[in-house]
């Protein structure tokens, strides 16, 4: 009897025991996947399983884009589907063998759901990431609203944050790295966006034409003496870029002109001074130079500001575009005259128009700001 009430206790410690055991496994399963907040905080190297949702695509260190993904290279995870501060995600580099299923560009539908991704915490786009990424899958019932396509990812109040503070070169530079990676359109593309980003806002069939300040119909784009076409404000000889994705097809500089304006200007620098054009009254030229409309002398300069920065020659088929003092630059990745760039900048303040079409195209098209519409003080911070 002693033997048996001996076994009869052991076996119910084992129970007991047991019972514990089965208890405690959903907690360590629990346990077992971080949140983004704890992701970001250990950004040590080690493999870990991260739980969040997905809220777009990150194409630089401080910009994700929530529609018109170019590739399906990336994502980024946040621990609410509306989030919109990028120091709140985690970037997720897709390995090649999971790009079909979990890529963005493939699947914009993953927006809003929520993902599980197991690999190495370690920064992607100098910003906290994960990479060597081994498993990804899709939580059931996991979907928060998904926040609105059309509205910006990141506020404009937050988009020069890591800007604050610097001043010349390391401004110039810290720009560059927020502007970066931005969406490429291609150049027939070109055609419809600037139907939108100058739009006649008296006239929703029109556009505004850059220099004659011509309000045109859309449909009379082409190469007829007296259609609009694309005008690269920053010559595409200077740099000899073409029409090439990137600086070919950057909208912040290419505008909607008149055929036989834009051929007066062909590749001529900014200056001062020459003979006033018998078809687009205020601009005037000479033999090296054209000097705009003074309704747009500060739009041109601005322009130009933007791309000595966005392109800086890191990549290796982009040109590095700088400014000088001269004309004449030819093919050179040069464009002038700076000096009468920085009097055109104070003399034209930005308006109203050139805003609308910065937030244009941040929002609908390349997912990237001119610094210098939204800060025309940073012109002197980096060139005087």
């Amino acid at each position: 009897m002693k033997l048996y009430a001996l076994c009869k206790k052991t076996w119910a410690m084992s129970l007991l025991i047991f019972v514990l055991l089965v208890s405690l496994t959903p907690v360590s399963q629990a346990a077992a996947f971080l949140s983004v907040a704890q992701a970001l905080e250990n950004q040590n190297n080690s493999v870990q399983t991260v739980k969040g949702y997905v809220v777009g695509q990150p194409t630089g260190t401080s910009t994700v884009i929530k529609s018109n993904y170019p590739n399906d290279y990336a994502l980024a995870l946040a621990d609410s589907s509306n989030e919109t501060n990028t120091d709140k995600m985690v970037y997720v580099q897709i390995p090649s063998n999971l790009r079909s299923t979990f890529g963005l560009q493939s699947h914009s539908e993953l927006k809003g759901k929520s993902l599980t991704v197991t690999g190495t915490l370690t920064p992607y786009f100098s910003h906290s990431g994960i990479k060597s990424v081994t498993s990804i899958s899709t939580e059931t019932g996991g979907t928060d609203p998904a926040p609105d396509p059309t509205e910006p990812t990141v506020p404009v109040e937050d988009y020069y944050r890591t800007a604050a503070e610097k001043t010349g070169n390391s401004l110039k530079i810290e720009l560059h790295n927020i502007i970066d990676h931005h969406t490429e359109l291609s150049y027939s593309a070109v055609w419809e966006a600037l139907k939108k980003t100058d739009e006649d806002p008296a006239n929703a069939n029109n556009v505004i034409l850059l220099y004659t300040g011509r309000s045109q119909a859309k449909g009379t784009k082409g190469g007829g003496v007296d259609d609009w076409n694309r005008e690269h404000v920053w010559a595409k000889s200077h740099g000899d870029f073409g029409t090439a994705m990137g600086p070919g097809t950057d909208l912040h500089h290419l505008r909607p002109t008149d055929v036989s304006v834009n051929s007066t200007r062909g590749n001529l620098d900014f200056d001062n001074g020459g003979t006033e054009h018998s078809e687009a009254l205020g601009n005037y030229f000479d033999s090296d130079s054209w000097e705009p409309r003074d309704e747009v002398k500060g739009d041109v300069a601005r322009m130009l500001f933007y791309m000595a920065v966005r392109y800086e020659g890191d990549v290796s088929d982009e040109p590095d575009l700088e400014l000088n003092n001269t004309v004449n630059n030819g093919t050179a990745p040069y464009h002038g005259k700076l000096s009468v760039l920085l009097q055109w900048n104070a003399q034209d303040p930005v308006d109203d128009r050139e805003r609308r079409r910065n937030d244009i195209i941040y929002s609908d098209y390349q997912h990237n700001r001119n610094p210098f519409i939204d800060h025309p003080e940073w012109v002197n911070e980096i060139w005087n």
